[in-house]
């Protein structure tokens, strides 16, 4: 891998309440899972490098509050970011059909000539016995829209891997000449306050 060449990515990931986003992001970058969350007020940012096809990728990403009232708050977030991780609970019919307004929040900021800007929808929580979400049916959502779509389990550890890496893959594809740069030092960045505890598997 040649590690002289590393990029700067950001990542957010949008959802409704309660579907696991925290869960999956520490999952993710953290190798752990818990039971219990408090709810993300605003927006907690933790980092992760990676290695993608012989680049060294800083990942940025944000865990946004998936309350109503945060929505308001989106186009901060989007601002500079290069992809969207929009993540919805199989055990929730709400979450599943709350996906389209969070991506038309995301699709009003972003400007004609970035119509290919990255998406990746993932149903978590497979683990769970009750579903409410076929496979089929979010299959077939993703499909209209044209985004890659993936069930996964942040309890479990199933595809949490193979989902954040696709994202990153396809935001490197995207512009990719203005988004090298060679980095020196790390940055540090700190988690933002949070309240109300709740459980988020």
């Amino acid at each position: 891998m040649n590690t002289s060449k590393r990029v700067d990515l950001k990542i957010i990931i949008l959802g409704s309440i309660g579907v696991g986003k925290t869960s999956l992001l520490n999952r993710y970058v953290n190798k752990r899972f818990t039971q219990e969350y408090r709810t993300t007020l605003g927006a907690n940012i933790l980092t992760k490098e990676i290695g993608v096809d012989n680049t060294l990728v800083k990942l940025q990403i944000w865990d946004t509050g998936g309350q109503e009232r945060f929505k308001s708050l989106v186009p901060s977030f989007f601002k500079g970011s290069d992809g969207c991780v929009l993540v919805f609970d199989v055990t929730d019919r709400d979450s599943f059909y709350d996906l389209e307004g969070w991506r038309e929040e995301i699709l009003l900021q972003i400007p004609l000539e970035y119509k290919d800007y990255p998406f990746a929808v993932l149903g978590n929580k497979i683990d769970v016995a009750a579903r409410q979400v076929a496979s089929d049916e979010a299959e077939a959502w993703c499909t209209a829209h044209n985004v890659p779509y993936f069930e996964v389990s942040a309890k479990e550890d199933i595809n949490v891997d193979q989902a954040f890496e696709n994202i990153t893959r396809n935001a490197l594809s995207q512009d990719s000449e203005w988004k090298d740069c060679y980095l020196t030092n790390s940055i540090s960045l700190g988690d933002n306050r949070t309240a109300t505890r709740q459980n988020c598997c």
